[in-house]
């Protein structure tokens, strides 16, 4: 499949993941002038999330009939996508299953993580979000066109080291993204209206996908981590941000701003000066630059306990009403362990629980994800299977 045959997938019958109310991983059948996209999709979700499958496997599992199985893992295989892994060595009679897998190895994918305070992050991933080539680019305080000038260099850097067609480039970016990958507000990156999914497109001519980090994250921890299927991913770095998956679909909003909450003043009793020119904004409680300084600044253990003690109990107190209103069954937190974990982890989920009706959020679980620091990027790389395979 050429980079042309993968961006015209995407125009007719694939959409892209931050198609309103489309949930991640197709389950069921459609109604016939969908279906063709659409049992694409389920074909290649069977085949990446069970592995090697048989004509017949893949029928029983999707419901479709043998003839139509066939007939699109025909297709597939023309387009490399699916390929025969040898027969099933089993004890029936008969004709031993040709057994089909995903081609894993037919495209290789780009993951960019703009959300750190003081460096962006790429990498090369492969199928399974394992990530082959890393590379970073210092921030250095960089706003505007500089911090956009730094993620083309970072991502071409990245496109010379590929060893495969390239499927798509996924990026997430702090702020408010809209559906056309346009970054409408990244106030600690200086970034109104930034178009960087076009900008992007144009530069590399593959495709690009651009939502925002907190999401991208969200999305990681819904494939490839253990997140529930009612869950909110708190991204803390440069700012905090926090990504909804409902009944395993992501939640934007009217205007793209679902789970932004780093923006919204927690207390009534000020606090600092936020990027956005608010006083007491979460950000200003808990950003990795504002909380480490506030920590370098401390004389004791116990001020260092007061100080991240403050954060967690400004966290709950932000995520208490989202928790009320839809019920969550996990919040998962994403950033530095040595900071989030312990002392503040504790603190929000005592002021969550000190805040919410114990008969329905008493069980809510409270946990650090287990993908360290390279969520948003395996994120990214869902975004682009999701959109370009409808695989996640």
């Amino acid at each position: 499949m050429t980079t042309s045959d993968v961006q015209r997938s995407t125009a007719t019958g694939l959409p892209r993941p931050n198609a309103r109310g489309r949930a991640l991983r197709p389950t069921t059948k459609v109604l016939p002038e969908h279906a063709r996209g659409h049992n694409r999709s389920l074909v290649l979700q069977t085949l990446y999330r069970a592995g090697s499958q048989s004509r017949a496997d893949i029928a029983r599992e999707t419901g479709l009939t043998r003839v139509t199985i066939s007939d699109l893992v025909a297709e597939l295989m023309l387009e490399d996508l699916v390929i025969e892994v040898g027969q099933r060595e089993d004890a029936r009679p008969g004709k031993p299953a040709t057994m089909l897998d995903l081609n894993r190895e037919a495209f290789q994918i780009i993951g960019v993580d703009l959300s750190g305070y003081s460096e962006f992050r790429a990498a090369i991933l492969d199928f399974d979000g394992q990530i082959i080539e890393r590379a970073q680019l210092p921030l250095a305080g960089s706003t505007g066109a500089n911090a956009t000038a730094k993620v083309v260099s970072l991502v071409e850097s990245l496109v010379a080291r590929t060893t495969l067609p390239i499927l798509g480039i996924g990026v997430g970016s702090p702020g408010v993204v809209d559906l056309g990958g346009t970054v409408l507000s990244a106030p600690n990156l200086g970034w109104a209206g930034e178009p960087l999914q076009q900008l992007l497109e144009n530069r590399f001519g593959v495709p690009v996908l651009v939502i925002n980090d907190a999401n991208a994250a969200a999305l990681a921890e819904h494939s490839f981590g253990d997140a529930d299927s009612d869950m909110m991913l708190i991204k803390v770095g440069h700012g905090v941000g926090g990504g909804l998956l409902l009944d395993g679909t992501p939640l934007f909003g009217s205007r793209f701003a679902a789970g932004e909450i780093g923006h919204v003043v927690v207390g009534t009793d000020g606090g600092a000066e936020c990027a956005c020119g608010k006083r007491g904004c979460l950000e200003t409680w808990l950003a990795v630059p504002r909380l480490e300084a506030a920590l370098a600044a401390s004389t004791s253990m116990d001020e260092r306990n007061t100080i991240l003690t403050e954060a967690g109990q400004r966290l709950g107190i932000a995520l208490a009403p989202v928790v009320g209103a839809l019920n969550l069954a996990e919040v998962v937190l994403s950033g530095p362990t040595e900071l989030l974990d312990g002392v503040l982890a504790t603190a929000t989920i005592e002021t969550l629980r000190a805040r919410t009706m114990a008969e329905f959020h008493g069980d809510l679980i409270l946990r650090m994800t287990t993908l360290g620091e390279d969520i948003v990027m395996r994120g990214a790389a869902v975004m682009v299977l999701s959109g370009q395979l409808g695989v996640s």
